[in-house]
Order: structure tokens, then C-alpha cells, then sequence
């Protein structure tokens, strides 16, 4: 069963903490402060592979997390970073996150996305001296790495995608064209995965093939199989819409008509791919087949239709297949598909300055927003002393209590920066 849909948990490390340390050595009694600093948290990062054909190992391994930063130590010695966790995912995968949002588009193999930031590390106490403050003793903490839910969406990446109603013949003519061997019965909705298969062309060139589960009316909003796999032809170079010649032309006629606009109707852009129309079971039909019985199926405005007559064919007995690679070696080159023009990707935000902040009131309690604020707050250690003081200091020097008494914070207010609360004073 082909795995098009996961949903996965993606990590990135914690960062170290920084260390509080002085020097000590024999004839230096006043070394001062030499704390390292913590070392950065590993991101998660997705890429592009061509290993990986679809999603299944991701039902089985469902969290990613990266490795921690090292802690910082005396000597002014760093924490060592954490190691990236790089997640192999297959080409045409689609990042979003649980709101649906497209976080990365991974269409080229070696494309690559940071999907999880590593969390910063920690000042060492060095950091914190000055002339007024000559011997720190406190550091910052570390950060937690960034966690989040993800949502993958494979889209298969093939050449030429074929679509049509149920029993349409679609299976057939893959096995007939190419190596695949997928299952064939006489009854509808027999393929309920796509299928791909390699045909190669008269001049030598291999090109993908899929077989998209059969349309019917409604698929575009959910009815049947067909939603499952409709954006599995969204990057298809080319379509072919198989027809069944042997109910006779009127069906026919109807068939065409139905899945043209549920291909229309999920995604408009479909309705300008290069196309042509595939008249299959020709055998059953009888040779009075010329393809003119379509002439009055609603095709309007579908590249290729309108140019190319529809090709009649056989996978029994072979009739019409030349023809058709034919055709499709003619329509292929002129066949493109939009894609990205550059791998997207999840990118390390800036800090931003202190003073960016803003001042909200909700049920009695003040809130202070703002990234650089909100990350000072969350590496100080609050319970040291000199950390505390020093934080208030900042802050205050960063405008946060002036800010706060201009929104009207009176004193023995609470006030809560991320995820610590304070009394305003």
C-alpha cells in the first residue's frame, strides 16, 4: 500500500548551559570569571531523497529529535554543538504544518529544509563581566529546541499520468506499455493505489508513468477513491484521459466529460497540462472506432486535446500502442510542470532587538511579547540572586518597565514574559 500521508514530531536539541567558573592558578589569585558558553542545540532537517519511494517508514518512526548541546566549562572552553538530525524524505514531499501551512516543497533530490531549530546556548559568566561587575556568578541557561507537529504529503513525480473513470482500462494499458504489473479485474475501483511503471520511447529516453485510481463524479470533493490520489497528477507533465470505447460513444462521450471537469475542478492549472485522450478496449469496441464519436465531449481549453486527435488502442492486442508513444514522445518536450525555483525552507528567524515588544492586559494579568525579551527571560536562571538582578536591569535599560507604565501596570501587578511571571514593582 503506497504511504502518502504521515504525520511526524520534529525536535531540535536543547542547548547547553553556560558554566560559571573562575580562574584559579597558582600566582594569578585574581583570575576572574571563565565560564564557557553552551553550545547550540542540533536543528532537524528534512531532504530530498531518491532512495525513499513513499512515507512508510515515517508510520513507523514518528518523533526526530536532534542532539543537545554540550555544556560550557572553565577555561573559557564552549560546550561542543549539537549534531543535525537529517531525516531522508522522498522526492515530492510536501512539509506543512497542523494549520495546513507549506513549510517546504521538496521536489529535487539533495533539497533540504530545517524543519526544527536547535535551541541557543547559554552565556558562561565571562560574558557578564564588566568594571563594575568583576566576578559574575551566575550564567544563562540554555534553550529548548523548537517542537513541532508536521504533516507530510507525498506527491509522486512522474511524466505522463493517466486518468479516467473506473474499469476505464488504465491498469491494462500501463502493463501493455510498460514492465508494471498491476492488479487487473472486470470490476471497478480494482486499482486503489497508483501504480508506476518505465516506458521507454523509440529514441531511448525512460519516462514514468502513473495510474491514478479511477474518477468519478464528485471526486473532487471526496466521493470515491479519487481525492486520495487527484494530487498525485499535480505534477504530471502530461495526462492521458483513458476512455472506455466498448459501452459505446454516448458513455464515452459522458466518461470524458466527468473527469475532465473533477481534474478541472480540484486543481484549474490541471486543465492547461498537455493531454490527449486514449480510447482503450478497441478490441471489444470494433474497428468502427475513429475517435470523431468525442468530438462534443466537453474538453474545452485542455492543451493537447484540442491538437491531437484521440488515439485509439488495444492492450490486448497491441492495436493503437505505437501511436500513442509516438504521441507522447511528440507532446513530451514541450510538457513542464512548475516547481519551486528554489528548495524551500523553515529559516533560522533573526533575534530582533530588545525594545521590539508590545504590552497587553488579559484577565488581570499583564503580558510582555516579544523574542528577544521572551528568550532573555526564558536563559536567565531565576534562581540566583545576581541573575535576577541583572535581568531586571536589562529590562529596565530595554524600556520593558516604562512600556508597562504607560499601559497603566500599577505596582504588585503580575506580569508574565513566556513562561515566568514576575510582580511588577
Amino acid at each position: 500500500m503506497l504511504a502518502d500521508h504521515a504525520k511526524v514530531c520534529a525536535q531540535g536539541g536543547r542547548g547547553g548551559n553556560g558554566c560559571v567558573s573562575f580562574r584559579r592558578e597558582k600566582y594569578r589569585p585574581r583570575g576572574g570569571p571563565d565560564g564557557g558558553d553552551g553550545g547550540r542545540g542540533g536543528d532537524v532537517v528534512f531532504i530530498a531523497s531518491e532512495q525513499l519511494k513513499d512515507l512508510t517508514p515515517f508510520l513507523r518512526h514518528v518523533h526526530h529529535k536532534a542532539v543537545a548541546g554540550g555544556h560550557g566549562r572553565g577555561g573559557a572552553r564552549h560546550g561542543a554543538d549539537g549534531e543535525d538530525r537529517v531525516v531522508e524524505v522522498p522526492r515530492g514531499t510536501e512539509v506543512r504544518d497542523l494549520q495546513g501551512a507549506l513549510l517546504a516543497d521538496l521536489v529535487e533530490a539533495g533539497a533540504s529544509a530545517c524543519v526544527a531549530r536547535g535551541g541557543e546556548g547559554g552565556r558562561g559568566n565571562r560574558c557578564f563581566a564588566s568594571s563594575t561587575r568583576r566576578a559574575p556568578r551566575f550564567a544563562e541557561r540554555g534553550l529548548d529546541g523548537e517542537e513541532r507537529w508536521l504533516i507530510l504529503r507525498l506527491k509522486l513525480l512522474a511524466d505522463v499520468g493517466l486518468v479516467g473513470a473506473p474499469n476505464a482500462g488504465k491498469s491494462s494499458l500501463l502493463a501493455a506499455l510498460t514492465a508494471a504489473r498491476p492488479k487487473i479485474a472486470d470490476y471497478p475501483f480494482t486499482t486503489v493505489e497508483p501504480n508506476l511503471g518505465v516506458m521507454t520511447l523509440d529514441d531511448g529516453r525512460p519516462i514514468v508513468m502513473a495510474d491514478i485510481p479511477g474518477l468519478i463524479e464528485g471526486a473532487s470533493r471526496g466521493i470515491g477513491l479519487g481525492d486520495e490520489f487527484l494530487a498525485h497528477i499535480e505534477r504530471t507533465r502530461m495526462l492521458l484521459y483513458v476512455v472506455d470505447a466498448s459501452e459505446g460513444s454516448e458513455a464515452a462521450r459522458d466518461a470524458l466529460t466527468t473527469v475532465v471537469a473533477e481534474v478541472r475542478e480540484f486543481e484549474p492549472s490541471l486543465g492547461d497540462r498537455v493531454a490527449a485522450v486514449v480510447l482503450t478496449k478497441a478490441d471489444l469496441a470494433g474497428s468502427a472506432w475513429t475517435g470523431r464519436e468525442l468530438e462534443h465531449a466537453d474538453t474545452d481549453r485542455l492543451g493537447g486535446v484540442g491538437e491531437v486527435r484521440p488515439i485509439v488502442v488495444s492492450s490486448v492486442d497491441g492495436s493503437g500502442l505505437d501511436e500513442l508513444r509516438a504521441t507522447v514522445a511528440r507532446l513530451l518536450p514541450r510538457a513542464s510542470v512548475a516547481v519551486p525555483a528554489e528548495p524551500a525552507c523553515v529559516l533560522r528567524p533573526g533575534g530582533g532587538r530588545l525594545g521590539d515588544l508590545s504590552v497587553e492586559r488579559r484577565a488581570g494579568t499583564w503580558y510582555v511579547h516579544g523574542e528577544a525579551v521572551e528568550r532573555l527571560v526564558a536563559k536567565a536562571d531565576l534562581d540566583n540572586d545576581e541573575a535576577v538582578a541583572y535581568l531586571q536591569q536589562v529590562m529596565e535599560r530595554a524600556g520593558v518597565s516604562r512600556a508597562l507604565r504607560r499601559a497603566g501596570a500599577t505596582p504588585g501587578d503580575a506580569v508574565r514574559i513566556g513562561e515566568s511571571e514576575f510582580e511588577f514593582a
